[in-house]
């Protein structure tokens, strides 16, 4: 017997779908850990490779609008934009979480927007989660997120849509009034009931500091190996980029090499017709006899315009 897609089934059932990971699942993380992997997708395809791989928590970030779109910040992004990627991703995703970023104007308006366009999110974008930028100034649209029963995960230190405002990538927390408002920040957002803070680019004391002072798992990226997880972009730790390397994301393999060597190769064997092969094509037809075409009777030729008739 074989179940979906030609699977052994064993006896007549269907193999069993991984355990999804669950909001619940993520916060008890912070005390029995392990520690949380959380990368981010934009497409069905990355999706599935990195469920297989073992990723606990996909993010579709506004960080698309600058990987994806080619854009040099996140701020052009769209609700309809993170939700169409979110449809993608939340097909590939059999065992992560899937996390959706809130993307620029979407919720600083008020509590009311933010709470409407994370209605849209979940509804529209098939995510299981949100994701919001902010401290102690976003507490009550968490607040109100939360109460609506969708889940928030919070975003303190380098909050990229305020990118403006900060000068540029900057790391963030530097200096006791700054790293005390942070931490402020995220007790805020915990008490307000945020299952997870992203932690980025912030000094590695700090992000203990604030790890020590929260309930639930600090997930950080550019922020030390004491939160309780990590979030990288997928293509920072894929080494898509030859030109950009990140101080904070270590490049697990070199696939954008791989990808221009591969089409060099490709390009190379298109150009001297050794691809495809035989290997790679179709059983041919055989030698078959072509029968010319019959010459038009009278009786046809009666019915075409004489204009038109051949002399």
């Amino acid at each position: 017997m074989y179940g979906p897609k030609g699977q052994s089934s064993g006896a007549g059932r269907p193999p069993a779908a991984p355990k999804k990971v669950t909001v619940p699942d993520i916060r008890a993380r912070k005390a029995n850990g392990p520690p949380i992997a959380m990368v981010t997708a934009y497409d069905f395809t990355m999706a599935r490779l990195l469920d297989e791989g073992g990723a606990d928590m996909l993010l579709v970030g506004d960080s698309l609008g600058m990987v994806v779109q080619g854009h040099p910040t996140t701020l052009p992004v769209t609700v309809e934009e993170i939700c169409y990627h979110g449809r993608a991703v939340a097909r590939g995703a059999r065992r992560a979480h899937v996390v959706g970023d809130m993307p620029f104007m979407s919720f600083q308006v008020s509590p009311m927007q933010a709470l409407e366009n994370a209605g849209r999110l979940m509804k529209d974008g098939a995510f299981e989660s949100v994701k919001l930028e902010g401290g102690e100034e976003i507490a009550e649209h968490v607040r109100r997120i939360v109460a609506a029963g969708i889940p928030v995960c919070a975003h303190i230190g380098l909050t990229p849509q305020s990118v403006h405002a900060m000068g540029g990538f900057k790391v963030q927390g530097k200096g006791e009034e700054n790293a005390a408002r942070l931490v402020r920040d995220a007790q805020a957002l915990d008490e307000a009931g945020a299952y997870a803070i992203v932690l980025e680019a912030i000094p590695p004391d700090l992000a203990e500091e604030i790890t020590a002072a929260v309930s639930v798992p600090t997930i950080g990226i550019g922020a030390g190996a004491g939160c309780d997880g990590q979030v990288l972009v997928c293509y920072d730790m894929l080494g898509m980029y030859p030109d950009l390397r990140p101080r904070f994301a270590k490049r697990f393999s070199e696939v954008g090499e791989q990808i221009m060597a591969a089409t060099r190769a490709y390009v190379d064997e298109v150009q001297a017709r050794t691809f495809p092969g035989a290997e790679h094509s179709f059983k041919p037809n055989g030698p078959r006899r072509i029968t010319p075409p019959a010459e038009p009777t009278a009786a046809v030729l009666e019915e075409i315009p004489p204009h038109w008739q051949t002399h």
